[in-house]
């Protein structure tokens, strides 16, 4: 999501930073609507919104806090997140209910970058609707990471066991 979003960035700044303000994404719903709906769909990812990528890991990451007791971490990440939401939900509004600047022109996408945004929608959406095969990818990452770890310090002759 954060990568698809800055490629959007990337594109519409043309390859500087001459159009990089929030006032440059007025209008750019009507300029040019499929970047902008990729562009609104990586925001709402951003936010959390459900079906999303962003969704998928704030969850995890907020059940994992309390789980742990750690409420005030939770309670840091749910301000985060609204803060976060409003910044979001501002470039949204200035993409669709704002006129368009006459001086900002929109390029248009070529391929490869089309492809990478392409790839990054479906990436965020594949986490958003289906994370159990990636969260499953992970846990057996992680053990596999953590046995091999102790083979080798096993090997080595290094205990983790406190005597």
């Amino acid at each position: 999501m954060n990568v698809g979003a800055f490629a959007v960035v990337g594109h519409f700044a043309n390859l500087g930073e001459k159009y990089v303000t929030l006032e440059d994404y007025a209008g750019l719903g009507r300029k040019s609507p499929v970047l902008a709906a990729t562009f609104t769909f990586f925001l709402m990812s951003l936010i959390g919104i459900p079906i999303t990528g962003g969704f998928f890991a704030k969850f995890y990451v907020l059940s994992a806090a309390l789980k742990s007791n750690l409420v005030g971490l939770a309670i840091l990440l749910v301000l985060n997140s609204a803060v976060g939401a409003y910044y979001y939900l501002r470039i949204i509004v200035m993409m669709y209910m704002r006129e368009p600047r006459g001086d900002v022109p929109v390029t248009p996408v070529p391929v490869t970058t089309a492809l990478a945004i392409a790839v990054c929608v479906l990436l965020t959406l594949y986490l958003g609707v289906l994370p159990g095969r990636v969260l499953d990818y992970a846990a057996q990452s992680a053990h596999q990471l953590v046995s091999g770890t102790a083979a080798t310090a096993a090997a080595a002759g290094f205990s983790f066991n406190a005597q």
